[in-house]
């Protein structure tokens, strides 16, 4: 039966591995079993390029391991280790049933463990994913010392040293790709059982777009059920499964970011952390009140989806089920604090990262003067005198903050900027800096206040930035400056 279901999906990695993984999670009472299962599974990955996944293999194996070592006295610590690489271990590699059936016999050891942490810290270099390099090692290198194995403990810190040279290259370049996300539902009960109704996130490699997805299934699943039976759902809105025409099998993609509130902001500050050990997500469709998808900016709102996983990624699997929904209605005030809020996270990205490209890119859209266009539209719709008194305060004052650090690091941005271009850009240069002038002069007679607090006329880019100190002359009639 199994043998049949595989041969059946063998050209769908999701549904072949998903099958594989319902088969090792059968085995949870004979370890050797499922660890043949999990080593299939990572075939698979590494078939498809999916080292993360591989890696993870590889994990759960050396976990499932050392509980069964824990089972037997020789290994008190048990798959508890492996938490801090991933908090999918505890939950399914502890579940390992200790009954008569039980296979007591099989002939693991301490070896066994650092020999899978070894092959899932290959595929984790494969993956760019270096930082768990250095807590694969943290539980290796004390048994290679109990063993005075000084060539391992050699090669070891060897690739250390690599892997965390790696990070830095990667951070100053920010150029690691860690994958994109989709979510993904299935309709059309003539078509679909497993996956029927069911909403799923896919982890996709590196620079996947939301065309190339929606080809790759459109291309998979009209094969396996007849060009021309298969559609597209590509609005993110809720379906409603009654409109639906039953002749045909429907696959909703849309695009989707990894979701973090504030106090995981916090905490999750490098981009690796905002791309490892990950379950919720979000995506957000625009609305009026009319009906419309958009409007004008005080008609303007977005509901925000954030969906839960049964797992996080990465994971044994590249999709895990959809297991919680909520969300979130930003009214049109609310819609402007979300977006003065990423444009300052943005910025600020694109500063610390000091790539000129990137930096110009967002610079011209920042400072716009425009009256319906740029972040001045949101000041002149939410903030001037006899609009300012219909919005909640605490919603009117989140703004005006978010503004204040978008001056700040506007101003930032644009003394960096001054210092990165050639001479043929200075026009470019003063050209941005009087639209700067023009938008803090025009938000200071909104707010009633001046925006930038100027001390003395040297201004630099890097009192929180690391080493880089850059100096720009700042006259001091208002918020006037120079660059």
């Amino acid at each position: 039966m199994a043998t049949a279901a595989m041969k059946e999906h063998e050209k769908n990695p999701e549904m072949l591995v998903d099958l594989q993984y319902s088969l090792a999670k059968s085995y949870t009472s004979n370890p050797e079993l499922r660890k043949t299962w999990l080593e299939s599974m990572a075939q698979i990955h590494l078939k498809n390029l999916d080292y993360s996944e591989a890696a993870h293999c590889y994990i759960h194996i050396a976990a499932l391991i050392a509980e069964y070592l824990k089972r037997r006295g020789e290994f008190p610590q048990g798959c508890d280790v492996f938490q801090t690489i991933s908090p999918n271990v505890g939950s399914e590699e502890a579940g390992m049933r200790d009954d008569s059936g039980m296979q007591l016999e099989v002939a693991y050891c301490e070896n066994d463990i650092t020999g899978h942490l070894e092959t899932s810290a290959k595929h984790f270099q494969s993956a760019e994913r270096y930082e768990l390099l250095g807590d694969i090692y943290r539980f290796i290198l004390p048994i290679y010392e109990r063993k005075r194995d000084f060539q391992k403990l050699a090669d070891a810190y060897k690739l250390l040293h690599e892997a965390y040279s790696k990070i830095v290259d990667v951070v100053k370049s920010s150029r690691r790709l860690l994958g994109k996300y989709f979510r993904v539902a299935f309709y059309g009960q003539s078509f679909f059982t497993e996956e029927l109704g069911k909403q799923y996130i896919y982890k996709e490699p590196k620079i996947t777009n939301l065309t190339e997805i929606c080809e790759r299934l459109m291309t998979l699943y009209s094969n396996k059920y007849g060009h021309g039976n298969v559609k597209l759902y590509m609005d993110s809105n809720k379906v409603n499964v009654q409109e639906l025409d039953p002749k045909f099998a429907y696959i909703q993609v849309t695009y989707v970011t990894p979701y973090f509130d504030e106090k995981e902001l916090a905490e999750r500050q490098t981009h690796f952390e905002r791309n490892n050990n990950i379950r919720r997500f979000m995506f957000e469709t625009p609305f009026t009140a009319d009906g419309k998808a958009h409007g004008m900016i005080d008609e303007q709102q977005k509901r925000r989806t954030i969906l839960t996983t049964s797992h996080s990624f990465p994971y044994v699997k590249k999709r895990i089920q959809v297991v919680y929904q909520k969300e979130e209605v930003l009214s049109p005030i609310e819609v402007a604090i979300d977006e003065m809020k990423n444009k300052v996270a943005e910025l600020n990205e694109v500063v610390e990262e000091r790539d000129i490209k990137k930096l110009q890119l967002k610079l011209q859209g920042c400072v716009s003067v425009q009256v319906n266009a740029g972040p001045l539209a949101y000041a002149e719709t939410f903030l001037v005198e006899g609009k300012v008194q219909k919005y909640k305060r605490e919603n009117v004052g989140a703004l005006k903050e978010y503004f204040r650090s978008f001056v700040q690091v506007c101003k930032e941005a644009l003394i960096l900027n001054s210092h990165l271009i050639s001479d043929d850009q200075r026009d470019y240069q003063e050209s941005m800096r009087k639209n700067f002038d023009s938008m803090t002069g025009r938000l200071g007679e909104i707010f009633g206040e001046t925006l930038l607090e100027l001390e003395d006329d040297r201004c630099s880019v890097a009192s929180n930035r690391g080493s880089l100190i850059l100096q720009g002359s700042i006259s001091t009639a208002g918020s006037i400056m120079t660059f």
